[in-house]
């Protein structure tokens, strides 16, 4: 029986990627993202937020780890993944999201106020 495992969400970065190389020399780049829903529930309108955690490999972790920040908006492509180990004698696991494909998405950028001036890199600067 075939399986299939894709995964593609859009959201905003809840902290600065975690950008460090494994043992062989790869990029490995961490961060979460935080997915809003709306929905209305009789005549209130609801608003209810995921967060997922997201592993990047290779340039693209290095292009996060240069252009990514708190508070921007991206779309992450690619699937689920379960990790697990053992930490003072108790199994743990955790799901992330491997992504294949990071998509930087115009808006507003990290360190900009909420009026939208700051010092952020042009979306022409990324190099991708």
């Amino acid at each position: 029986m075939a399986s299939f495992n894709r995964v593609i969400l859009m959201g905003n970065l809840t902290r600065d990627p975690e950008l460090r190389y494994n043992p062989n020399g790869t990029p490995v780049a961490n961060f979460s993202i935080a997915v809003n829903r709306k929905y209305k529930q009789g005549d209130e309108l609801k608003e209810e937020v995921s967060y997922f955690d997201i592993v990047v490999f290779g340039k693209q972790a290095e292009n996060c780890g240069q252009y990514l920040g708190k508070g921007r908006s991206v779309l992450i492509e690619g699937k689920l993944q379960q990790r697990r180990w053992e930490q003072e004698g108790q199994k743990r696991y955790k799901v992330e999201i491997v992504a294949d494909n990071i998509t930087f998405m115009p808006g507003r950028q990290p360190g900009q106020d909420d009026a939208g001036t700051g010092s952020a890199p042009d979306e022409g600067d990324i190099p991708f």
